[in-house]
């Protein structure tokens, strides 16, 4: 029974690569587009976080890299081993980053709540079960 369970799921999750059906389409594409964004301001962040900290004294963050490293790792609400940040500057960005970075899971989290909804109407409709 168990791996009927992770063979529909499988098969779920390939159906939202290929876009199967609406439903799947609207997921992929909401997907898609989180993961752009967010790539991009990350890259974005990185280049403010490094301009605004490069010259303070005490910070960690020297080089495009390390601003990178800590942006991400800010982003994926995991933090890291770098000092936080010094400057005015770069805090207020770091507060921007995590309210980013807590919509974007608070958006994950609707947008597969939302296709569940929809694709449980779905197969519920296929099998004739409808309300």
């Amino acid at each position: 029974m168990p791996h009927r369970v992770l063979l529909g799921a499988a098969s779920e999750v390939y159906d939202v690569a290929r876009a199967a059906t609406v439903t799947h389409r609207r997921l992929r594409d909401n997907l898609t587009a989180i993961a752009i964004v967010t790539v991009g301001l990350d890259l974005v962040c990185a280049l403010l976080a490094f301009v605004l900290e490069r010259h303070a004294q005490q910070t960690e963050v020297k080089s495009y890299g390390s601003a990178l490293f800590w942006t991400t790792t800010q982003m994926l609400t995991v933090s890291s081993q770098l000092k936080n940040p010094i400057t005015t500057g770069a805090r207020i960005l770091d507060v921007f980053m995590e309210i980013w970075a807590i919509t974007v899971i608070a958006t994950l989290a609707a947008s597969v709540g939302t296709f569940l909804q929809r694709r449980g109407r779905e197969l519920d409709e296929a099998l004739g079960h409808s309300k």
